[in-house]
């Protein structure tokens, strides 16, 4: 049966609105993009509105943004204590006003006297849990006011340390002047500040000249997509296939089945007064659940009550067939 060229464009269409779905894609961020640049494109790919992403990337930095896709920008809060892997690039004897690249040079140091060992040392004291200072170009707030808005105005505030904890701090390599950095620390670390406070502390200075992002939880690079491959799949009608699952992506929370009765009371945001399939919700202690019905399908977000151990309260309802 022929079909015009406008039907046809229809019927792509269709197919390539059901490609998107709800779920993460992991995608590889390209130097010059910003994390919103990422989401927007994303946004326009799929025809999908609801968009976002979990762990802002700088514009010069590149490696795994994870996307959010429909329901699972309901999820975001609970991805964010995910830790992350880095490569970083330090470069020794030249401090910067905002710790990167980007930013205006304002001490240059000599670094040839500074020996790998000498590097060593001082990784040693960056390891474990640490004080971190938030840079001033940062979206950090301080009495309601955004850090970058006050550094591009040219001042500087007080601000208090964060605690922070450098999982590993590893020397890749070593030439005098830039050191190869893999960082996996846990969130809310700035890996421009750890590269700035690393060069002072040897003495010469440093700035965070490049990195990459190569891990955040359990989403690594080497499943990662450009936004080029991104598209292709969807061409190819493939991409459905490169999704990441919300059950997959809260594996860290126990999971409690619930009977069809217990699933209608999940699905209307009713707490539960107590767990389904003969557990005992005492025995999971305090804590976030995944709430599924016996056919294993992912219906809901809850938490134990802390007023009452045999209860839970239903935070998010994930289920398509809920109304919510």
């Amino acid at each position: 049966m022929f079909q015009s060229p406008k039907a046809m464009n229809s019927a792509t269409t269709r197919l390539e609105q059901q490609e998107a779905q709800d779920g993460v894609l992991i995608v590889h961020k390209e130097t010059g993009w910003t994390s919103h640049d990422v989401v927007a494109k994303i946004r326009a790919l799929l025809k999908e509105s609801k968009v976002g992403h979990a762990g802002t990337l700088d514009p010069n930095a590149t490696g795994v943004l994870p996307i959010l896709v429909g329901r699972a920008t309901r999820i975001a809060e609970y991805l964010v204590d995910w830790d992350k892997e880095y490569r970083a690039q330090l470069r020794l004897g030249e401090t910067t006003d905002t710790q990167d690249a980007t930013g205006r040079t304002l001490a240059r140091t000599d670094p040839g006297g500074v020996t790998e060992a000498d590097l060593q040392r001082v990784l040693t004291s960056f390891r474990g849990l640490q004080q971190q200072l938030p840079p001033m170009y940062s979206a950090v707030k301080v009495g309601g006011q955004r850090l970058y808005k006050v550094a591009r105005a040219g001042k500087t505030i007080d601000r208090a340390e964060r605690p922070i904890m450098i999982h590993k701090l590893e020397l890749v390599s070593f030439d005098g002047r830039d050191a190869l950095l893999q960082i996996v620390c846990s969130k809310g670390t700035y890996v421009r500040t750890l590269c700035a406070d690393i060069g002072q502390a040897l003495g010469v200075g440093g700035h965070m000249f490049a990195l990459e992002r190569r891990r955040v939880g359990p989403l690594s690079i080497e499943q990662a997509l450009t936004i080029d491959q991104v598209a292709s799949h969807l061409k190819a009608r493939t991409l459905s296939s490169q999704f990441r699952s919300l059950d997959e992506l809260l594996f860290e929370f126990p999971t409690v089945v619930v009977n069809a009765e217990q699933a209608q009371r999940v699905l209307h945001g009713a707490p539960l007064p107590s767990a389904g399939g003969g557990q005992s919700l005492s025995l999971l202690g305090a804590g976030i659940v995944r709430l599924k019905d016996e056919a294993g399908r992912l219906l809901a977000i809850g938490a134990q009550d802390g007023t009452d151990l045999g209860a839970i309260k239903v935070r998010k309802v994930l289920s398509l067939s809920s109304h919510s």
